[in-house]
């Protein structure tokens, strides 16, 4: 009996060894849905980076990522639960959530530059913005109704030389006087490898059109009920992005090649490139608070214009669009090159 009580007590011993040198069990992640709004491309970059190359993991968080496509509509299943967050195109979208009293809020704006862009063949001569007037102008209906009511507004312009943009690059390159929509970080490398020729770039972010781009948007009640959650989604995101734009975004780059094959080396490359040539991420405050930055008087800015040309009706509360909540933090500020 006393044998088998000196074993019992050693035993006992032992599992108090054992379970205080135990390694920790694994964290618990939190599950995360994003949703984009277009198809796998580098202008998505940071978001897949973060997800590559472990950043979101060490934020807590399990993401997946949900590309969208001509024929999805992620911000419909972000409205109804089946997303956490999405991927808004501009700061319109948000204005029109206000309006038709959807509730989501805009919680980090990851583009300080909206990438729209006019191409021009190089004999037009375009130097300034002005200069497109009395070109035949190729613009999408969703443009029509956004920033080229703003470019009659604020420029002058007029509807009379405006011809359907189908997202179809030939009319354009065989008509020398003409100019045609697009993002600076794709349409002027396709229209350079279709027609041989590398187009003039006139970025209207440049003239004062200044909304933000490719905002993190997500529900109020996820705001109200699950803050920390939210945090931690925004500040991996733009770890994310410091990563994807100044360090190894091969991790990124294969993601998103995995899931959209017609993605190449080389536009993945061109994009990156413009993205940073044109200060579309990283400029303005971002350098200073970090990308992913929003304030209250570029946010007004940009309503009063969109008020003036008739985009958006002067009455809505805009300011229940967006947050300054969980951004201006200066989160990934050591991450920038020194030079």
């Amino acid at each position: 009996m006393a044998q088998a009580l000196l074993f019992r007590m050693l035993t006992a011993a032992w599992l108090a060894v054992a379970v205080t040198f135990a390694p920790a069990a694994a964290e618990t992640l939190d599950k995360v849905s994003f949703g984009t709004n277009w198809v796998a491309e580098a202008e998505h970059g940071g978001f897949f980076q973060a997800l590559a190359d472990g950043t979101y993991k060490r934020y807590g968080l399990d993401v997946t990522i949900v590309p969208g496509g001509p024929n999805d509509n992620n911000r419909m299943l972000l409205i109804a639960g089946k997303l956490d967050f999405f991927m808004a195109a501009n700061t319109l979208m948000s204005f029109d959530a206000v309006a038709n009293n959807v509730p989501v809020v805009s919680i980090a704006a990851m583009f300080q530059k909206d990438p729209q862009v006019f191409l021009t063949h190089p004999e037009s001569k375009v130097s300034k913005l002005e200069d497109l007037k009395p070109l035949t102008l190729f613009v999408s209906k969703e443009g029509i109704s956004s920033y080229y009511q703003w470019l009659k507004s604020e420029y002058g312009f007029s509807e009379k030389n405006v011809r359907p943009y189908t997202f179809n690059s030939q009319p354009f390159i065989a008509t020398p006087q003409s100019a045609m929509q697009g993002y600076v970080t794709s349409e002027p490398f396709a229209v350079e490898r279709a027609a041989g020729f590398k187009p003039g770039v006139i970025l209207l972010a440049d003239y004062g059109f200044n909304t933000y781009s490719t905002l993190i948007e997500t529900r109020w009640d996820m705001v109200e009920k699950k803050p920390d959650l939210v945090q931690r989604f925004v500040d991996a995101s733009i770890v994310g992005w410091y990563h994807y734009l100044y360090g190894d975004n091969s991790a990124g780059n294969a993601m998103i090649k995995k899931l959209n094959p017609e993605m190449t080396d080389d536009l993945l490359a061109y994009s990156v490139g413009k993205m940073k040539e044109y200060g579309i991420v990283d400029s303005g405050d971002s350098l200073r608070d970090g990308i992913g930055a929003m304030n209250d008087e570029r946010v007004t800015s940009f309503f009063d214009k969109m008020v003036r040309a008739g985009v958006v009706k002067p009455t809505i509360d805009y300011r229940k669009s967006y947050t300054l909540r969980f951004v201006n933090k200066g989160v990934g500020l050591d991450l920038r090159p020194k030079n």
